[in-house]
């Protein structure tokens, strides 16, 4: 085996697993980030460790290869806190951090304190590794891991507040198990006889719909959905986190279901007999906490990890395997035989689609000022290129992208904060990093922009050219109505220290950070500002000045 040090066989597996970008902040492996020099890794220093696992994280849902990132010990709890939205979200992603050395446990050591085990519940596999013999192992584990099943983020800790441990000489040799250099790694097909029970069931089925979740994303079967679709006639709802698999200009698509959603995409599956979800957690927000669909509806279920099956809706067919190999299947063994008799239903479907749009439509076309956030999206909307991603943090924006955002262009998908505020612009950055020819929208609300503002600086700093939509409403306005309500009234006096900032131009801010800077209040303004920002081709801020009374409706949940 040849000899190398522990810092240079790290950067030369990272180089040979693929992997185009570190994002850390210093010091770690100093030594591996130096020999990374003319290997083509670009090492992205961040003003925060949660930022460095965000950006990582975006970086792997945009090219579904996994992220680095890379923290020593003293803001390894960072990093475990940023690893939280790549766990919920199953994305790829490897952080490597240092770790109490041996001869200085318990005695006080600077900076030193045990985070270990505040990895174990944001990552599928967290392991020490305390000789450098076990850095070739624990390194292909960590892609094999990261990459294979529900994908997911991991952990290495080396120990030494730099992960000295390993500075040192050995025999090591480098394998590179190419295969686990993507997701997904394997193409599993489910059993014949389940998949012919599943289509037997979509045929007969008089109010069928698919609900396409995350796994069709990282499985790349956006095809595969609509062509089942078209080829059964069965309406389509989406995850957030699959938005984009079907435009929402295709007659069959309903739009997001669940708790960010639309009307016409809960009443669908609500009044559906047939639930097929594939790739989907059937987790809270995708069912509006269960409730649609109902507990008792019949389900069918495809996804690549056994456990999801049935754990919380029990399935008349589970499909265990990739879902666009398994959908390949069903494309193979399905008929058109009962599309015909399903016409009153698609029917039904689209008077839905048809009420829900009325109900927005005067927010959606409003000329009021400060702007109502509706009418953004929809200027967001048509000003959006052919294969651009749009990034949006949690909460207002999740809701806003997720409901009120239509994507009329091919390839244009959306890639959403899984629920950790703040994470919408360093998540854009590494999707950019990920995707440096393709336009990226990120839309954040003014409280989300604030956690890592500082990034402006590193965007500029590396060139990473994607331009940020501010919802700025000076509030977190989401969380108005609850003080509303327990003031039981006056809205914006008493609870305004609560919820509200002071007003700040955030194009100024953007401008003073080295980035261009637009600001926004009138709607017609929006679609010319956004253009000329994709045009720029460097950072780019757009201030958009909105209402902060401008609150998202209520969750369509069939309740009564």
């Amino acid at each position: 085996m040849p000899k190398t040090t522990g810092p240079r066989f790290v950067a030369d597996a990272l180089r040979g697993y693929g992997v185009t970008h570190v994002f850390f902040v210093p010091q770690m492996l100093l030594d591996t980030l130096t020999a990374m020099e003319g290997m083509g890794i670009r090492r992205v220093m961040t003003h925060g460790e949660k930022a460095a696992a965000y950006m990582a994280d975006g970086y792997a849902r945009a090219s579904g290869k996994p992220g680095v990132c890379m923290a020593q010990h003293v803001g390894g709890s960072n990093l475990a806190a940023g690893l939280k939205d790549a766990y919920l979200a199953c994305s790829p992603v490897i952080a490597i951090t240092g770790g109490p050395a041996p001869l200085a446990r318990h005695r006080h050591a600077y900076q030193e304190l045990e985070d270990f085990t505040q990895f174990e519940h944001t990552t599928k596999f967290n392991v020490h590794v305390d000789h450098i013999a076990r850095l070739p192992d624990m390194l292909r584990q960590a892609f094999r891991e990261a990459t294979t099943g529900a994908p997911g983020p991991v952990h290495l800790q080396i120990g030494g507040h730099h992960a000295e441990l390993v500075m040192t000489e050995a025999d090591l040799d480098l394998l590179v198990e190419g295969q686990f250099q993507q997701v997904p790694p394997f193409r599993p097909a489910a059993d014949d006889s389940q998949v012919t029970e599943a289509v037997r069931l979509l045929d007969a089925a008089e109010r069928p719909v698919i609900v396409a979740g995350g796994g069709v994303a990282w499985s790349g079967a956006q095809a595969e959905v609509a062509a089942l679709a078209e080829k059964l006639q069965i309406p389509v709802a989406t995850s957030l986190n699959a938005k984009g698999a079907i435009l929402d200009t295709h007659p069959l698509s309903v739009g997001v279901v669940g708790t960010y959603s639309r009307a016409c995409a809960n009443r669908t599956v609500g009044e559906s007999d047939l639930v097929f979800y594939i790739g989907s957690h059937t987790g809270g927000q995708v069912t509006a906490r269960w409730q649609v669909p109902r507990p008792g509806k019949p389900v069918i279920h495809l996804d690549i990890d056994a456990r999801e099956l049935g754990r919380n809706y029990p399935t008349r067919v589970g499909l265990l395997g990739d879902a666009r190999t398994v959908l390949r299947q069903m494309l193979g063994a399905a008929g058109a035989g009962g599309a015909a008799k399903r016409a009153p239903w698609l029917a039904q479907v689209r008077g839905f689609i048809e009420e829900w749009r009325a109900s927005v439509a005067d927010n959606c076309n409003s000329d009021a000022v400060p702007m109502r956030p509706e009418r953004v999206c929809r200027e967001l909307s048509r000003a959006l290129p052919a294969n651009a991603v749009l990034v949006s943090d949690t909460g207002h924006s999740g809701i806003w992208t997720g409901a009120m955002v239509d994507f009329t262009r091919p390839g244009q998908r959306l890639i959403r904060c899984a629920g950790s505020l703040g994470w919408g612009f360093p998540g854009a950055l590494g999707v950019k990093c990920a995707l440096p020819d393709t336009p990226v929208v990120c839309f954040a609300g003014d409280g989300g922009f604030y956690y890592h503002l500082a990034e402006l600086e590193t965007a500029v700093r590396y060139g990473i050219n994607l331009v940020v939509v501010v919802n700025n409403n000076s509030a977190l306005n989401q969380e108005i109505p609850h003080f509303d309500k327990a003031y039981g009234g006056d809205p914006d006096e008493r609870g305004r220290e609560m919820w509200g900032f002071t007003q700040v131009n955030f194009a100024k801010v953007a401008e003073s950070l080295g980035c261009a800077g637009m600001r926004v209040e009138k709607p017609a303004e929006f679609a010319p500002a956004l253009e000329k920002a994709l045009a720029m081709k460097r950072p780019v801020v757009i201030d958009t000045v909105t209402d902060h009374r401008a609150f998202s409706p209520k969750t369509w949940t069939g309740a009564i």
